[in-house]
Parts: structure tokens; C-alpha cells; sequence
């Protein structure tokens, strides 16, 4: 394998802006990019996911890795231009080099080594190119699991982990306390029933909750915030007759949509105000103009380090290192929201980058987790059995 030729794919993955539902251009370079690597079958679906697909066995190793980003804020932050895949130091920098571009080109260069030194029988591997993650997590596996035919013994994550292996994430949804009042003139606030006004006793029984909630020994420890409060009114001379807190709550090992709803609804503060409690749902829309809908809930999940899967990701790494890998989970929600924690099909994660960088105007790549990285997919499929 040819380390130069992954670096300058990359570089160009990076210099193609691809923020969420924007991923066609950067796909099409990925397309490109297979048929010069010689995957002997490559696709796109519906909702403009790619695929790349080596052997034909029964066991079958999706490696997957999202192509939106985030956008890149303040330009002024940035030390190197966010698009130009700066290189120094033996680092790729912009937008997207870690999170997660770096990631999905090393997969790809990882297939075609297994092109040139063979696959097992019983094995088939399937890049996949995936879109909309940043927004929507799990999104794209929601429509790969629930409106194709193609299902996976296992999946690879390609999320930055800093060459660590992860096996979970705490999950996360969204809530909206939707609280009414009456209108009345802002002369004679009086006369009207204020919305605004409810919402501070729940905002400060949220606060007290956060605090209170116990750490599981695997994900950590729940949370939940206030990150948006909107109300309306007639006017601005007028008393509001509707206030909605929009709540972001994070999820730990057991917690599920049913039960963090019910914990909002039981505070006092909710029910003294008649408040009521729901979750968003959206309309997402893809560059092809595909629609999905998906709620607002992303679950939790974990695999056990005895599941075969792992244990096969701890054989994979010291067979391409030489040494005992880091086992941890990640800070952040990625794709296996969808994978394991809906459709519990076994999810590992490993990937270039740390996840310190994602999202950062500092982001950027090692050069060298880069390249070793291959190492890692190639022995994970070379040697990986089904569960």
C-alpha cells in the first residue's frame, strides 16, 4: 500500500466542503477513489449512502464512517484555513481530517490491501460511506436497517477514538416542556396568566436533578440542561401566553425515551404549572432529496468486553501493534446509536484523530495514526469470525 496516496486522498476529502445534507461532491471523490483501488462492487441507496463491497461470505463487516461535518464557525480562529488540508508537522489539518474523514479513507485503503492479499471465505466487507451524521446521528443506519436489505454481523465505527478501541456511548435526546398562560397588556400583567414566569421553578428543579444523578461504573453519569427557552405573546407589550424550555438530557446504561420523559413530567414544578412534555421529531432531508423522519432520542449503549466481537477488536490490535489495546467508551453519540442501540447488531469503534479535535478549529490528523490505522481494519476482517 502506497502510505502517500491515502494522505493525498485525504487531502482531497478535506478541501471539499461537506457539511450536513452537502455530502455529494465529497462522495462522489470517495466513489472515484474505489474504482481506482479496484472494489470489485460499489453502490450508492436512496438516501445517498455509499457503499464498497470485497467478498462475498456470510459474515458480513460493514466499516463505516460519516462524510458531513460540522461547519467551521469563526473563521478567525483558525490557525490553517478550514478547507485547505493543511500539512505540518506530520499532521493534516481542516475541517473534518479527524472527524471523521481520516477514519473512512484509511477503511478504503484498508479494503483494497484485503483486495491484494485476500479475503476470508466466509467474509464479505462493506465500506460505507454514510451522510448526515453530525446532525442526526444514526440516521443514515436507521433507513440502511429499516428500508434496505442490507444487514451486518458486525460494524467498525470509524470515529475518532485516538487509536483506542471503544465500546459504547451514553445516548442522548431531546425534550420540549411545553407550558401555556394568557395574554393580557403589558400595562396590567395582572390580568393575564404570564407562560414565562412558570418556567422558573422548572428551571431550577432541572438544575437540581442534574445534580443527583448517580454515575454508572461503564458510561458515567447522566445529565440533562436547558439549552433553548422561546416563548410568544400578541406583542412585546403584551403578557405571554406561551413559554416551551427545550431540554437537552443525556443517557446512561437503562435509561430509555419512556422513562426520562416520565421524570420530567413528575416534577412538581411540571405538574403545579400543568405543563406538558414532548419529543421532537424530524423531517430530515438528504442531498438526493430523500426524506427520513427520525425522533429526537439517540440510545445509550455498551457492548461487554467478553462479546466476541471485542474480544476479536483486542486480538485485531495486538496483532497490528504488538501491545494491549485501551478499552473505553466515548464522550460523544456517534452512528451506533442505530447499530446497537436500537438493532443490537455488535458495534466496536477505533479510528484516527482524537475526539479532543472534533468540531474544533484546531482540528487536525496525525499522519502516522493515519497510516497504522489500516493495520487495524485489515486484521479485524482478516480474522474476524461471526458471533
Amino acid at each position: 500500500m502506497n502510505n502517500s496516496s491515502l494522505v493525498a486522498f485525504l487531502k482531497d476529502l478535506v478541501r471539499i466542503p461537506s457539511m450536513n445534507g452537502d455530502e455529494e461532491k465529497v462522495l462522489q471523490r470517495v466513489k472515484a477513489e474505489m474504482e481506482d483501488l479496484g472494489y470489485p462492487k460499489i453502490w450508492f441507496d436512496e438516501l445517498g449512502n455509499l457503499y464498497g463491497k470485497i467478498g462475498d461470505g456470510p459474515n458480513i463487516i460493514a466499516i463505516d464512517g460519516h462524510l458531513d461535518t460540522v461547519d467551521v464557525g469563526n473563521l478567525s480562529n483558525w490557525e490553517h484555513p478550514p478547507f485547505e488540508a493543511h500539512e505540518s508537522e506530520g499532521r493534516i489539518y481542516g475541517r473534518g481530517a479527524c472527524d471523521q474523514k481520516g477514519g473512512i479513507a484509511a477503511a478504503i485503503y484498508a479494503g483494497k490491501e484485503l483486495i491484494d492479499r485476500g479475503i476470508p471465505q466466509d467474509t464479505s466487507l462493506v465500506v460505507c460511506a454514510t451522510v448526515l451524521e453530525e446532525d442526526y446521528e444514526g440516521v443514515s443506519w436507521k433507513f440502511i436497517l429499516e428500508e434496505t436489505e442490507f444487514r451486518p454481523s458486525v460494524v467498525l465505527l470509524t470515529e475518532p477514538t485516538n487509536m483506542e478501541i471503544k465500546i459504547g456511548q451514553r445516548g442522548r435526546m431531546e425534550m420540549k416542556v411545553n407550558l401555556e398562560g394568557i395574554s393580557s397588556h403589558g400595562s396590567a400583567p395582572e390580568r393575564g396568566d404570564n407562560a414565562i414566569y412558570k418556567a422558573a421553578p422548572i428551571l431550577k428543579e432541572i438544575d437540581e436533578l442534574n445534580k443527583n444523578y448517580e454515575s454508572d461504573s461503564k458510561l458515567g453519569a447522566a445529565s440533562i440542561t436547558a439549552t433553548d427557552i422561546r416563548s410568544s405573546a400578541p406583542s412585546l407589550c403584551a403578557v405571554a401566553d406561551s413559554c416551551t424550555i427545550h431540554l437537552d438530557r443525556r443517557l446512561t446504561s437503562g435509561e430509555t425515551l419512556q422513562s426520562c420523559k416520565r421524570e420530567i413530567e413528575s416534577l412538581e414544578s411540571v405538574k403545579s404549572s400543568q405543563g406538558t412534555v414532548s419529543i421532537p421529531e424530524y423531517q430530515v432531508r438528504s442531498y438526493t432529496g430523500k426524506e427520513i423522519k427520525l425522533p429526537a432520542y439517540y440510545p445509550a449503549w455498551i457492548m461487554e468486553e467478553d462479546h466476541i466481537a471485542v474480544k476479536r477488536a483486542k486480538t485485531a490490535f495486538k496483532e497490528a501493534y504488538k501491545s494491549d489495546p485501551e478499552i473505553g467508551v466515548w464522550a460523544f453519540s456517534t452512528n451506533g446509536v442505530w447499530t446497537k442501540g436500537v438493532h443490537d447488531i455488535p458495534t466496536i469503534g477505533f479510528g484516527p484523530g482524537n475526539e479532543e479535535y472534533a468540531h474544533s478549529p484546531k482540528e487536525h490528523i496525525e499522519i502516522e495514526q493515519l497510516n497504522q490505522s489500516v493495520k487495524f481494519f485489515v486484521e479485524f476482517v482478516r480474522d474476524s469470525k461471526q458471533s
